[in-house]
């Protein structure tokens, strides 16, 4: 599967400026790449994030989470997330998760890594007892 350079530079931009909240990135099947689908702006919640996954459709999105540690300190941890719903076809599925690993690989700077079937797997519960 063949990474669209768009992929890295919007990850870079994330990581390196800050410029996105996050990243949705899908498999464009006909060009057999992945592609960047929707970028998050600095202002924009986890709720905004989690609202542009599709409900039935694979998607691999990066999101850079801000949070203060118990010793009052603010950092942020860069979450690559493979969302893969119960409901999205077995096709769909089977092509996101052998291509995860390479795709993964592309965004140097991955600090956290999470698969979700259901929105209760990446709550943003889950995602602040994964950063800590």
């Amino acid at each position: 599967m063949a990474v669209h350079d768009d992929c890295m530079l919007k990850f870079m931009e994330l990581k390196a400026k800050r410029t996105h909240r996050f990243i949705v990135y899908k498999i464009e099947e006909e060009q057999k790449q992945v592609i960047v689908e929707k970028l998050g702006e600095p202002a924009q919640s986890y709720e905004d994030f989690t609202a542009s996954l599709p409900a039935d459709e694979c998607r691999y999105a990066v999101y850079d989470f801000d949070f203060v540690t118990e010793e009052n300190v603010q950092k942020s941890k860069i979450f690559f997330i493979a969302w893969s719903p119960d409901t999205s076809k077995v096709r769909n599925k089977m092509i996101y998760a052998s291509s995860k690993d390479s795709f993964k690989r592309e965004l140097d700077g991955i600090q956290v890594e999470l698969q979700a079937t259901d929105p209760t797997e990446m709550g943003l519960d889950v995602i602040r007892s994964r950063a800590c």
